[in-house]
């Protein structure tokens, strides 16, 4: 059995109980992907610890804080600290002003002046982050895109850093990462909810969902150019997710309760936490009923509504099917340890 995997401890010729190993999917969306830190909290209060981790931009940059041996409320912490503090400054960043003012002058790269992902890491991550794959207590798997490939590249070893810097360069924001002569920009152009990284090797998988929906502004009708191109980013990634749960879905799918807020509402942090909450909740919930009773529960084998794929928003739906998820909870028996 996995060093991961949970047994509960009992007495020689006593039942054990052997805890499915969980595969867990962050994903990206930008400021919203702070409610990863709220979801990471649900592990935390349960006791339990995901086998292995996936991520694709923010899902990245708070997976590998994770991974690295942080707690979710030291990540949450660290995030409201540095985020509503010294990231007061992010207003004037994403502003055309920003080029004018010497004290945020450091954040932008030679190319184009755009910013560097590398330098805003060093700035979010506390020393005890993992710099290599190597040295994390969690495997992780990081999403980029190749730019010129134009493929999903997935980050299992060498620079921690580089790596969760190029899952989050979106285009136009953040200059690109080159690693060994290749260009790479953000995971979610190609793999925003990246729950089939986790399947192998995993008895269930959990995908968390932060993707946004466009909002509209309340003093005007139409969108600004920059709403739009982060609209057009929303919209590309909802719509690989919503194919992608046409032929494959994760056990369970969570919808953090954040797209409403902006990609680079990162000043909002308190916000954001605030509103996975109920989300949260939701987890530890399925968690508990996976995970933390002896027998399956009588409702889990009762045939319920599918869960969907639903901003806010919008009305149509994607049904996420559970078959695998039935087999496996059945799956698990009481067994008996050996007399000795």
């Amino acid at each position: 059995m996995s060093d991961h995997a949970l047994t509960s401890s009992t007495p020689a010729n006593k039942p054990t109980i052997e805890r499915p190993s969980i595969g867990l999917a962050l994903g990206g969306g930008g400021a919203r992907g702070l409610a990863h830190v709220v979801m990471l909290e649900a592990f935390d209060e349960l006791g339990l610890r995901p086998k292995v981790i996936a991520g694709t931009s923010i899902g990245a940059v708070i997976g590998a804080a994770y991974a690295s041996g942080m707690s979710a409320r030291e990540i949450r912490a660290q995030m409201q600290e540095v985020l509503s503090a010294r990231f007061e400054l992010a207003r004037d960043l994403f502003a055309a002003r920003a080029r004018t003012l010497p004290r945020v002058s450091r954040f932008f790269s030679p190319l184009n002046a755009v910013l560097s992902p590398e330098a805003l890491l060093d700035l979010i991550y506390p020393a005890r982050v993992a710099r290599d794959f190597a040295q994390l207590d969690i495997p992780m798997k990081i999403v980029a895109t190749d730019f010129y490939a134009l493929d999903a590249h997935i980050f299992e070893t060498g620079s921690l850093r580089q790596a969760v810097a190029a899952s989050m360069a979106l285009p136009a924001i953040f200059e690109p990462i080159v690693i060994d002569g290749k260009a790479y920009v953000d995971g979610g152009l190609v793999n925003p909810l990246p729950y089939d990284l986790v399947r192998e090797g995993t008895d269930f998988t959990i995908a968390i969902d932060v993707s946004g929906v466009p909002v509209p502004a309340p003093d005007r009708a139409h969108p600004t150019a920059t709403e739009s191109l982060f609209a057009a980013s929303f919209i590309f990634e909802r719509t690989i997710i919503r194919e992608k749960l046409k032929t494959e879905q994760p056990d369970i799918l969570i919808q953090a309760g954040t797209s409403h807020f902006q990609l680079l509402d990162i000043w909002k942090v308190d916000d954001i936490l605030a509103a996975a909450i109920p989300a949260k909740e939701e987890l530890k919930i399925k968690l508990d009923r996976i995970l933390g009773a002896e027998t399956l529960p009588i409702e889990m084998t009762r045939p319920t509504a599918l869960p969907t794929l639903r901003s806010e928003t919008a009305t149509a739906v994607v049904p996420v099917e559970k078959p695998r998820l039935l087999r496996r909870l059945k799956s698990f028996k009481r067994t008996r340890k050996p007399s000795v």
